[in-house]
């Protein structure tokens, strides 16, 4: 849960494209490596995305938004190549149907378009295994990673944010989305802060006091039930041809970990 400037940048990139074109560019990364780098070719995959059908309306792919998604799965896998990896890389956060609780994506496995039209995306969740995976709805229950705060940051958290805060009860500890409803601010260093903040959680409305260790915020404009980012990409796959072939291709694997 920790913030990542070049994970925006990636995610800035992956809107301009829909999900049936992520998962081909997945697909042709595997195929052609290092070539898809290639100005030629990044040209063909452009021309060849701007005239679809299902782009009418849209604005045209460019050569170098291709390119530079190429650059960043490439960059991303040298990087992972050279170490273990870093909970850095876990850009996203999904909440489980089964405790409505929110924990770290590992990768989005495959996708679907239900008959109302609502997207779904499977995703195996950080330190889980294959058992664990869920089908969840894209547009109200993926968002971009929440952040936790150091003790120096505390005056960052104000009264009526939305936070990601841990709940530990005796039959479960998990993290829960809640909003803080009073701040008590104590002096301190900035090493270790005092301050004591009370929250209201919204699945079962109790209020508790916590520390700030408890706490992880919101990136700023990035309320789950407003992130555009993923509204762009649910909106993208509207078409009924894609719909169709989303429904019923459910073996490739869809990754958004560069």
């Amino acid at each position: 849960m920790e913030e990542m400037s070049s994970s925006s940048e990636n995610w800035d990139s992956l809107s301009e494209f829909t999900l049936k074109e992520i998962v081909e560019m997945e697909n042709l990364y595997k195929e052609v490596g290092e070539q898809s780098l290639d100005k030629e070719f990044c040209q063909d995959v452009a021309m060849r995305y701007s005239c679809k059908s299902s782009r009418a309306g849209k604005p045209s792919i460019t050569w170098e938004q291709v390119h530079k998604w190429f650059q960043n799965k490439h960059e991303g896998l040298q990087a992972k190549s050279k170490g273990p990896t870093d909970i850095s890389e876990l850009a996203f956060e999904a909440k489980s149907l089964k405790d409505n609780a929110w924990y770290d994506v590992a990768s989005f496995l495959s996708y679907r378009v239900l008959c109302s039209g609502e997207l779904e995306v499977r995703v195996r969740f950080s330190g889980f295994g294959k058992e664990e995976d869920e089908w969840v709805n894209v547009r109200n229950a993926v968002r971009e990673r929440s952040i936790p705060l150091e003790p120096s940051e505390c005056h960052k958290v104000n009264v009526g944010d939305l936070v990601l805060c841990f709940q530990d009860r005796e039959n479960h500890a998990i993290y829960c989305d809640a909003h803080v409803i009073e701040i008590q601010r104590k002096f301190h260093d900035i090493g270790d802060c005092r301050c004591i903040f009370v929250v209201r959680y919204d699945e079962d409305y109790t209020v508790e006091k916590v520390h700030l260790g408890r706490i992880c915020s919101r990136p700023a404009g990035c309320d789950w039930s407003a992130n555009t980012n993923i509204l762009a990409i649910t909106d993208a796959n509207t078409d009924t041809d894609t719909q169709q072939e989303m429904c019923v291709d459910e073996k490739l694997k869809l990754s958004f970990l560069y």
